[in-house]
């Protein structure tokens, strides 16, 4: 039990879109938190001596997406948190939870100001705020991390160990080195199967990307991309997904889409790469065999 319950803690799973967009995530989260107030003025808040209703929730929502963004700034200081790539159930919560306790602590000391309130110095008042930043604040995020529930169930999700690249062989388990020629032979590169993420046609080059060194280099070479997958065609793990790209099917993580196409994370790359629906059987054989 406790083993199954360490591996769902440790499934990868994408980040959060406040976590991930901080700036713009905690507004989203302040306009929640004021409509849901102006509208249901729960849990007993109520205006302070100086300001009306309205201004008065404002004030405390706007306080609260600065103790989002400070605490999301922090976070990510923190090597733990630092990789978005590596992203996992447990990450996700605990990150929630570190942010909305900045919640809560930042309309606590906001209320000194707002209220003008003698007795609020005291652990009762202080638990309140942030039951109240926890209850209120708490709708937005969950919302986030609930659409994204639906990876456990759409994508394919590889294990951390799958999708680690190495900028050497394993020891024990040596690599081919694939050697690239240019369309003019004058130029050449080489690398490890592991280090290639993908490569996609621009122009009369191709731009590759590979992992090395710990970072994502970007390599031309002036040739077409069909010419490309001529040359990787023995190594099955090297798949042309797109008119315009070949990817490597182990660095991928997540896949999503239908049967019109596909669009695929790979670890240590920001973006999508596609799956025309012209390559989603062979996609999917190779894709099948090397998971």
């Amino acid at each position: 039990m406790n083993k199954l319950v360490y591996n769902w803690l440790n499934r990868k799973y994408p980040q959060n879109f406040i976590i991930k967009h901080e700036f713009l995530g905690s507004a989203l989260n302040a306009i929640f938190c004021l409509v849901f107030l102006l509208i249901y003025k729960p849990l007993g808040v109520r205006e302070s001596l100086l300001l009306n209703y309205p201004a008065t929730m404002a004030i405390y929502c706007s306080s609260a997406a600065i103790s989002i963004i400070i605490m999301l700034k922090i976070l990510r200081s923190i090597n733990y948190f630092s990789d978005k790539h590596e992203w996992t159930v447990l990450k996700e919560f605990l990150s929630i939870l570190f942010a909305l306790s900045g919640m809560g602590i930042f309309i606590y000391f906001t209320a000194f100001w707002v209220e003008v309130s003698s007795d609020r110095w005291n652990l009762p008042t202080f638990l309140d705020s942030c039951k109240y930043a926890f209850l209120i604040g708490v709708i937005p995020f969950l919302f986030f991390t609930l659409m994204n529930s639906r990876y456990f169930y759409v994508y394919n999700i590889r294990t951390e160990a799958e999708n680690e690249p190495s900028s050497t062989p394993q020891s024990g388990q040596p690599e081919e080195i694939i050697q690239i020629d240019s369309k003019l032979k004058k130029e050449k590169l080489n690398f490890y199967p592991d280090q290639f993420l993908y490569a996609t046609s621009d122009g009369n080059y191709v731009v590759f990307y590979l992992y090395r060194n710990n970072k994502v280099e970007k390599e031309i070479i002036r040739n077409s991309i069909s010419n490309i997958e001529e040359q990787l065609s023995h190594f099955p793990a090297l798949v042309r997904t797109h008119r315009a790209f070949i990817v490597n099917i182990k660095k991928v993580y997540l896949k999503k889409g239908n049967a019109l196409g596909y669009q695929l994370k790979l670890s240590h790359i920001d973006h999508e790469i596609p799956v025309s629906r012209q390559n989603i059987k062979t996609f999917d054989r190779q894709f099948d065999q090397l998971s």
